[in-house]
């Protein structure tokens, strides 16, 4: 973890049955600064927002998107994946400055 980049919290049922769908929310903690916010001296605070979120579930992307200076400070992400099998979810932020936030959880498919 680098930049302005905090802490994530990730929520997912850690255990599905093979064919389930399951909702994936992901906070992450960040200031989304758009460039346009001037600081007590009156300076512009230059731009640093994540621009990019992805999800791997071992290996294969499931969910990605851009973000653009609209959204929100603390970006909240919420997708579904279909249980298949057993294996690594990864989540990966990138914000302006190159900063990455990469966590890792275990899915279990029963």
């Amino acid at each position: 973890m680098a930049g302005s980049m905090g802490r994530a919290l990730i929520n997912f049922p850690p255990k599905a049955r093979k064919g389930d769908v399951i909702e994936i929310r992901t906070l992450l903690s960040h200031p989304m600064e758009t460039g346009f916010r001037p600081d007590s001296y009156g300076r512009l605070i230059p731009r640093d927002i994540v621009n990019r979120f992805e999800c791997l579930f071992n290996g294969e992307p499931v969910f990605a998107c851009d973000l653009f200076s609209a959204i929100s400070a603390n970006p909240f992400m919420a997708f579904t994946m279909t249980a298949t099998q057993s294996g690594e979810l990864v989540f990966r932020w990138k914000d302006d400055t190159g900063a990455v936030m990469e966590e890792k959880r275990r899915f279990e498919v029963e």
